[in-house]
């Protein structure tokens, strides 16, 4: 029945997410899932939402929750936004800053939802090749040639592009908005949200799916300029003006609040992604520098595929794509250390 499909349908290529096989033998570092639960004051905060709250309308502003992020990050709630996951502002962001019949450009290696997204919208695509030890040289972007956006840290390569460089963007990209997509930034980049006090067109995402737990929850947040963050809103209530419900304001309010246990799991993740790192290099892989919850290896030989798939047998879950650049290389995630002994033991077999 796919007759029924408009012209765009038909020429979509859909994202493709990690697999979500589940159970209590399989080990699962494919989708960069923090290892650890939420914070105990979210499951309080989630447990205390009444019945009375969830028979009526979320707050369509999420005024409470953009104000504790606002505190958080010294803005006025006017410079933040929020979204049912990061990649919905994504989504967001590109239809209301990157549909002007220019180009965007972004990373030839980098997050696989861009060029979905440029697909959908009909926006025109020009890739800047990362260099060949995977860095992303941003003296590469073309300034005001259009948007311009990136991961930082980059996905899958989990390298991080300083913030002086990305402020050295920022003074020669003054016309058209700058997105850095700062999903993995909690695991070692520098976070760049106090530059848009310096740069009206930088706007910054984040989630709360990663370094806070929360991605079954659906949580994005965005900052910048005020008009950027009204563009945001007026396109967000063109869609849907209700996209985070009662309980994910409240746990994520919650979680802001407790800094402490928010610090507590990074530490341990950071603690464990050495010691993976030192382990895969004792077996032959080449592993990026990380400044992410999972790590770029290179397997041993390039045998990338055979290593994926005999791993996928195993109950130990990756993630590998087979594409030029990317086909000798493995992203796996940082779990638990145990999860990451069953890795290694898998490997040994």
């Amino acid at each position: 029945m796919t007759n029924y499909w408009t012209e765009t349908v038909n020429r979509l290529t859909p994202y493709i997410p990690g697999e979500q096989r589940s159970g209590s033998d399989i080990v699962k570092l494919n989708t960069n899932e923090n290892p650890y639960p939420p914070s105990p004051r979210v499951m309080q905060a989630i447990a205390e939402v009444s019945g009375d709250q969830l028979r009526r309308y979320p707050d369509p502003e999420s005024e409470a929750l953009r104000q504790v992020l606002a505190d958080y990050h010294d803005l006025d709630i006017s410079q933040v936004f929020v979204g049912n996951g990061s990649d919905e502002i994504l989504a967001l962001a590109f239809l209301a800053f990157f549909t002007n019949h220019k180009v965007l450009q972004f990373p030839d290696v980098s997050y696989s939802f861009y060029p979905v997204y440029c697909e959908l919208y009909g926006i025109k695509a020009r890739t800047v090749p990362l260099t060949e030890d995977y860095v992303l040289p941003v003296e590469s972007f073309e300034p005001n040639a259009g948007g311009i956006v990136f991961p930082n840290p980059n996905a899958p390569t989990a390298l991080a592009v300083e913030e002086s460089a990305i402020a050295g963007l920022l003074v020669r990209h003054t016309e058209q908005v700058l997105l850095v997509d700062e999903a993995y930034a909690d695991f070692g980049a520098t976070s760049v949200v106090s530059l848009i006090k310096r740069f009206p067109n930088l706007l910054v995402s984040q989630t709360y799916s990663k370094a806070r737990s929360l991605a079954g929850m659906r949580l994005g947040v965005a900052f910048g300029h005020p008009a950027l963050i009204e563009g945001l809103q007026r396109v967000k209530n063109s869609f849907n003006s209700y996209p985070v419900d009662a309980l994910a304001q409240a746990a994520g309010v919650a979680s802001i609040k407790d800094e402490s246990y928010y610090r507590q799991t990074i530490d341990r993740i950071l603690e464990t992604r050495r010691r993976t790192v030192s382990d895969l290099q004792e077996r032959g892989f080449g592993v990026l520098p990380s400044s992410a919850n999972f790590v770029f290896a290179r397997a041993p030989g390039g045998e990338a595929g055979s290593i994926f798939r005999k791993l996928n047998d195993a109950g130990v879950l990756v993630r590998y794509w087979d594409k030029p650049r990317l086909n000798q290389w493995l992203r796996i995630s940082i779990g638990t250390d145990e999860e990451m002994r069953r890795l290694m033991s898998a490997l040994d077999a």
